[in-house]
């Protein structure tokens, strides 16, 4: 049997503030910085060999947004797909139900938020509290088999600032 595909768990980039200009959270876009870092952090994640397929994100605009950036700069450019178990307020279970659904052969890409993502990282590796995910952060989890609670090993964990980083090389 072939090992099961990567998974990558990335938080959106920065995004506008809430408040007046935004009253509605589910549309709040990425800022111009938060646009540009996160396409530095991509720079970085090409320097680390992701092999990503597809990339499934959250519906809400920020999460799209981040999930556009990453399609343009990876290659081959993935297919990218919007999944509502992925929006916040979702269970672990539910939103790795959604995933361990979809097929792919290289990775996934799932662009989230925080605190469902990193709750959602702890569950699939039997950690106890939740990883902390900066905004344009990254890891990459491992399965033997099908991807289930506690199943997954870590692999590594970038924060923004060292893929922006890396991206520079």
């Amino acid at each position: 049997m072939s090992p099961a595909p990567s998974w990558y768990l990335v938080r959106h980039a920065i995004a506008a503030e809430r408040g007046d200009d935004w009253p509605d959270d589910d549309v709040r876009p990425l800022t111009h910085a938060g646009t540009a870092r996160m396409r530095r952090a991509v720079a970085g994640m090409r320097e680390l060999d992701m092999k990503v397929d597809v990339v499934l994100t959250s519906p809400l605009v920020r999460a799209v947004e981040t999930a556009e950036l990453l399609v343009a700069g990876l290659r081959p450019a993935p297919v990218l797909q919007v999944l509502a178990p992925l929006a916040p307020g979702n269970s672990p279970a539910k939103a790795a139900d959604a995933l361990a659904s979809i097929s792919a052969e290289l990775g996934i890409a799932v662009i989230g938020h925080e605190p469902g993502l990193g709750e959602l990282a702890a569950w699939l590796i039997g950690a106890r509290t939740p990883l902390a995910f900066k905004k344009g952060g990254v890891c990459r989890i491992d399965f033997e088999g099908s991807p289930t609670a506690r199943a997954g090993r870590l692999v590594w964990f970038a924060t923004p600032k060292m893929l922006r980083a890396m991206g520079k090389s």
